[in-house]
């Protein structure tokens, strides 16, 4: 009878350490509401990862500062995919079964994202894509799966409607980077410039972060094309344009699917191009001088923080956990199924971004702007509504510019 007593004791007290301690490991987390980041602060997309954070950083402040969510401070838990999709993988699964969060936001490269879609999906969490533009991230159909910005098929037809109205070159080159994302925005180019009637007499592929793409560019050059699109990112384009003036590769149009050609360092000569940027053109989903309400707000944050000036991809940063926030306060809830209904309904008629609204696919119809790069500062030149500057056609030649 004694030795069953003791037991009991015993039973009873190891009961009670057990509780105590997962009490105590709930209790700084029951205060905080986690939200997962995936996106690339180390490896070849770093820059982006960081411009992310930068953006993520604003967003979490107004977000707290106006209570945070479900009476909780917000909290971003970050994964580093290591700019590596298999990383991306194991991120989702760190943040998913480990840290449990209940939405995921990410990640940075078209590669990357479209690894983790079939993972959330089969996770039942929701995931809301900021700048994966692939449009085969969005193939699955999954309930799950959301993306702010626009994709390849739109900066294509926003390309080709501003070169029609602006000089209407006929012959056309694609020079692409052989991945996801280079991948999908040849594949949305030629499908585009075949329906609009151009000749595309050229299409080259090639190998991220050579150095040395002057055989390529010989080829296209050989050519002789009109308008030359790239899907590049930032030191590949960097490498291109300058190789570019190496070689007199004069076409009459630099254009491209954003991305390395949109960045904010790309213009400048120590982490970009610098004055072999000039003319380029570029499609881009934001620029601080946008004429939504914000925009210039978010641009002097970002500039306090990081001490330069924002590309789209910050923003779209901000954007996805400000519509993230909002959908939690809809849903009054931090369980996924919950907060991805919430996601569906989400109408916010004004934010920096523009307006967001997903459609039924999980796409955010949002507007695509071209720039240029005119003395180092991108100009908005397309569409006309919205253009801050008039567009500069022809390039000017090589040996013709200071």
């Amino acid at each position: 009878m004694k030795r069953s007593f003791f037991l009991f004791l015993l039973f009873s007290l190891a009961i009670s350490v057990v509780l105590f301690w997962a009490g105590c490991s709930k209790g700084p987390e029951s205060n905080t509401f986690k939200i997962g980041v995936i996106t690339s602060l180390t490896g070849s997309n770093a820059a982006f990862g960081q411009a992310h954070k930068n953006g993520y950083t604003i967003a979490l402040q107004e977000i707290n500062a106006r209570g945070g969510l479900l009476g909780k401070k917000v909290e971003l838990d970050y994964y580093d995919d290591q700019s590596r999709p298999d990383q991306a993988v194991q991120g989702v699964s760190k943040l998913v079964d480990q840290d449990h969060v209940p939405i995921v936001l990410g990640a940075y490269s078209s590669e990357s994202t479209r690894a983790i879609v079939p993972v959330v999906t089969q996770k039942q969490v929701p995931l809301i894509i900021p700048t994966a533009v692939a449009d085969n991230v969005m193939e699955s159909n999954s309930p799950w799966i959301f993306r702010i910005c626009a994709g390849s098929g739109s900066f294509a037809a926003a390309t080709l409607d501003f070169l029609k109205n602006n000089g209407d070159p006929r012959k056309l080159a694609i020079v692409y980077e052989n991945t996801n994302f280079g991948q999908a925005n040849n594949k949305s180019m030629t499908a585009a410039a075949a329906a609009a009637g151009l000749d595309l007499v050229d299409t080259e592929a090639y190998q991220a972060s050579s150095p040395d793409y002057k055989s390529l560019l010989q080829r296209v050059k050989g050519k002789n094309p009109e308008a030359i699109y790239f899907a590049s990112y930032l030191l590949d384009a960097s490498t291109l344009m300058r190789q570019s003036e190496q070689l007199n590769l004069n076409p009459k149009y630099y254009t491209s699917a954003g991305t390395g050609f949109a960045a904010a360092e790309f213009p400048t000569a120590d982490k970009g191009a610098g004055k072999y940027a000039e003319y380029t053109f570029s499609v881009s989903q934001w620029l601080p001088s946008a004429k939504w309400k914000g925009s210039a707000e978010f641009d002097q944050k970002y500039f306090a923080l990081a001490g330069s000036h924002p590309a789209y991809h910050a923003m779209e940063a901000y954007a996805v956990l400000i519509a993230a926030a909002a959908a939690i306060d809809i849903a009054k809830s931090d369980q996924p199924a919950a907060i991805r209904d919430a996601i569906k309904q989400l109408n916010l008629a004004e934010t920096p971004f523009g307006p967001v609204k997903f459609d039924a696919r999980g796409q955010n119809l949002h507007p695509v702007l071209v720039t240029q790069v005119q003395d180092g500062q991108y100009k908005v030149v397309w569409p006309l509504d919205a253009a801050e500057s008039k567009p500069i056609v022809p390039a000017p030649e090589w040996s013709k510019r200071k």
